[in-house]
């Protein structure tokens, strides 16, 4: 995969506590164009309300610097937090893009939470389906997708001149790496995906889509592939054998995030709420035992 060290964007990280996620701002350094990935929308679960309180900081921010929006970047499909890219668009403009297994997702979590043939399980809700490879525009700077999958099958990585977005393939170093028992994860893949991100130059700026400040230091969000590769916890020094296994032991141990049950419905349809009932009322569903 190609890197252009040479192009250096702008990146502007915005952190949400309650969900331990970073939304960027993605400057293209030659133009006012810019892409926004992994977007925020608020939700109290226990109220059933929702807000876009992080959502319109991101506005606010590019209308203050008077940019204008390509692309909104899902890495993937998230368990832990609800897209606001539809809120955005709506707003901003710019063209939603996910990477192509977010039919595989679809089909999934489709079954799960017992959606009918009106939920379509073909990618449809988004402008865009990305596969490895593919290149898309910000401005004057070329950016490329790169398939990543092990935390989800649908996670690509998002090339940004020497800036990376690995979505949850990777965390800083002393946070190693996501989860993989999620449906359609792999440990093996997860480290394969690794390898193929720790293949790009050393210099390679690398943004992190979660911190959980590990050891009670402060969030950061940005490392290079250099620092992974020497002092990832998960990884330096490891096997694939070795992290399969560590991972697969870990995983085990993990709860299922708070917000899963509301972030696979909602983000499955390009971060859309469901359709409503014959009221106008909207209903997030609880399977029983379905996870």
């Amino acid at each position: 995969m190609h890197v252009d060290l040479s192009v250096k964007p702008e990146v502007t990280g915005f952190f949400d506590p309650a969900t331990n996620t970073i939304s960027y701002v993605v400057k293209d350094p030659q133009s006012r164009h810019c892409a926004i990935v992994d977007s925020v929308m608020d939700i109290d679960y226990a109220a059933g309300r929702i807000t876009y309180d992080h959502a319109d900081e991101i506005i606010a921010h590019v209308r203050a610097q008077g940019l204008t929006v390509d692309w909104l970047i899902e890495t993937h499909v998230h368990a832990d937090h609800l897209s606001a890219a539809p809120y955005i668009q709506r707003q901003l403009g710019g063209k939603i893009g996910i990477g192509r297994n977010i039919t595989v997702v679809q089909d999934t979590f489709g079954k799960i939470f017992n959606e009918g043939t009106e939920f379509q399980r073909d990618g449809s809700q988004f402008d865009r389906l990305f596969q490895d490879g593919d290149s898309y525009q910000v401005g004057q700077m070329t950016c490329h997708a790169m398939h990543t999958p092990g935390h989800t099958p649908a996670c690509m990585t998002h090339i940004m001149g020497d800036a990376a977005f690995v979505g949850d393939t990777l965390f800083m170093p002393d946070g190693g790496s996501a989860r993989a028992d999620f449906p359609g994860g792999d440990a093996g893949q997860l480290w394969d995906s690794i390898q193929r991100v720790l293949s790009l130059p050393d210099e390679t700026r690398l943004f992190m889509c979660h911190d959980y400040g590990p050891n009670g230091r402060d969030i950061r969000w940005e490392t290079t592939v250099g620092e992974e590769k020497t002092h990832n916890i998960h990884v330096a020094g490891k096997s694939r054998e070795e992290f399969v296994a560590l991972r697969t032991a870990r995983d085990a141990t993990l709860a299922m995030p708070k917000l899963i049950i509301p972030s696979l419905q909602v983000n499955m349809r390009g971060g859309d709420l469901p359709e409503p009932d014959e009221s106008g009322k909207r209903f997030l569903k609880v399977p029983i035992n379905g996870l």
